[in-house]
């Protein structure tokens, strides 16, 4: 029997409603989910990593921002290949791709191993995140279906991270660190064994041009943008001529990427995918609220599992509430979309996220699960949920197939190097706030005592969460101020496929 995903895989832009869409669905939701998963999975595992491998805790925050460089840098260029080469064989590629890169990570002897599989399972996942993303908005050009169909992904999307936080415990704790790595192996494979039966593929039409000079760009200047910033929190300092030039070189090798970008025949980010106004207000609140919910993620970990004395699987068990949250709002609050609009979806999400991370500054000695963590999880996983549920909504419905894939790339790569900017940000300022805590309450002679320890730790966690929380604020401000759709555009916007 001949596979319906290779019988229509000839036609550049499939225009047929696809009779396996809700399959497709299913196949591309679990690719997302692992991906999204595989970002906060770590955060569990972290601490068992950091003592077996000897890391320090300067370079520790390496085995988050490895990956999340890595899947932001090149997801531009995912877009594009996903389509040109065909949305569902740059989606193969990618599953393959991250489950070999996932068994390097798990066989790794030291730090620098690891954080290179990292980096390869980033490359992997900006091949299939936007390959997966574009090939649900091709499948599904009915407005309410596509609504329900968003908010299926966005549950799978939202809810990873938590989930991730889960198992990340669970096999920790019952299977040793190494299993957060293997365990991407048999769902990558599943979930490419049933692309290949249910996906169809498609591509967009007209001519095939790789903006390789733009990749190169954008890549770089996101490295070194990330890359400074870790630079700081490895003790030179914000105003150290190593991070000077990494942030300076990092300004013009972006600014360039614009420049080629106006003038290239085939560019890799087309200026009409960005400049819309809708469009870049989900973009950059994207990326503002990555930066803020991944920093907390991590700070949120270390405060259980250090300053609570959670063991992994427990501390894993207490972001359920997190995961419950966001699935529970990207699904029940799917009708909402067609009904109020994207905008009150966003920027009421945006400000309930945004109040729950400045629950998290009242955190001191006397702090505990119940009357901080908790609340904070309602709060910011009810947010992020609408966010998710709409934001995919006012970037995507709208947009011209031919740029279906590097849409998609754009709105994940705006997620992406939030995560990677945010711990690194984040990372940097508890480091020195600290270093200042400890610095001004000389040891006895017995040294540092236990006790004070923990006080700064939570000084720390506290300057953390300002921060994380000013992030969510930035983009609550800014869908108000850009977003200007009222209802969902789906209605208004050409077919996407």
């Amino acid at each position: 029997m001949t596979s319906p995903a290779r019988t229509a895989g000839t036609a550049a832009e499939p225009h047929a409603p696809d009779p396996y869409r809700w399959m497709a669905l299913t196949v591309a939701s679990v690719a997302t989910l692992m991906v999204v998963l595989d970002v906060s999975i770590v955060n569990i595992a972290l601490p068992r990593a950091q003592s077996d491998l000897g890391m320090n805790d300067t370079n520790r925050q390496w085995m988050i921002t490895a990956y999340a460089l890595a899947f932001g840098g090149p997801l531009l260029l995912g877009g594009r290949v996903a389509d040109f080469a065909g949305r569902r064989r740059t989606l193969l590629i990618g599953l393959v791709g991250f489950a070999a890169a996932s068994m390097l990570g798990g066989i790794a002897p030291n730090p620098g191993t690891l954080f290179a599989a990292r980096a390869l399972q980033g490359g992997f996942a900006a091949l299939l995140a936007p390959a997966a993303l574009s090939i649900v908005t091709v499948a599904f050009t009915d407005e309410r279906e596509r609504a329900k169909a968003f908010g299926i992904f966005g549950a799978f999307q939202g809810g990873g991270g938590a989930v991730g936080l889960l198992l990340g415990g669970v096999l920790t704790e019952y299977a040793g660190w190494r299993w957060c790595m293997y365990i991407n192996i048999p769902i990558a494979l599943a979930a490419a064994v049933a692309a290949r039966r249910f996906v169809r593929e498609s591509r967009a039409a007209g001519d095939r041009h790789y903006d390789i000079p733009g990749a190169f760009l954008v890549t770089g200047g996101l490295v070194a943008l990330v890359y400074g910033f870790a630079q700081a929190a490895d003790g030179d300092g914000w105003t150290a001529p190593a991070t000077l030039l990494l942030l300076a070189a990092a300004v013009l090798l972006l600014a360039a990427f614009v420049l080629v970008e106006r003038r290239t025949a085939h560019p890799l980010l087309p200026l009409r995918v960005v400049l819309e106004r809708n469009r870049a207000g989900v973009f950059l609140g994207n990326l503002l609220l990555g930066a803020g919910m991944f920093g907390m993620n991590l700070f949120m970990t270390y405060f259980l599992q250090v300053n609570l004395g959670y063991p992994p699987l427990l501390a894993g068990c207490a972001f359920l509430p997190f995961s419950v949250g966001i699935i529970a709002t990207t699904t029940l609050a799917a009708p909402l979309v067609t009904r109020l609009g994207p905008k009150p979806l966003m920027a009421g999400g945006t400000a309930l996220a945004t109040a729950g991370m400045f629950w998290l500054t009242r955190l001191d000695t006397g702090s505990g699960y119940l009357g901080e963590v908790l609340p904070t999880q309602i709060l910011v996983s009810v947010g992020v949920g609408l966010f998710f549920l709409a934001g995919p909504n006012a970037a995507l419905s709208a947009v011209d197939p031919r740029d279906a894939g590097v849409a998609s790339a754009a709105l994940s790569t705006s997620q992406q190097i939030g995560a990677a900017l945010g711990p690194a940000l984040l990372n940097t300022l508890y480091i020195s706030a600290v270093s200042g805590y400890l610095a001004a309450r000389p040891a006895g002679t017995g040294g540092i005592s236990h006790a004070v320890r923990m006080e700064a730790f939570l000084h720390g966690y506290r300057v953390a969460f300002i921060v994380a929380g000013a992030l969510l604020a930035a983009a609550f401000l800014v869908l108000t101020a850009l977003v200007k759709t009222s209802r969902t555009p789906a209605a208004d916007a050409p077919p996407a496929a």
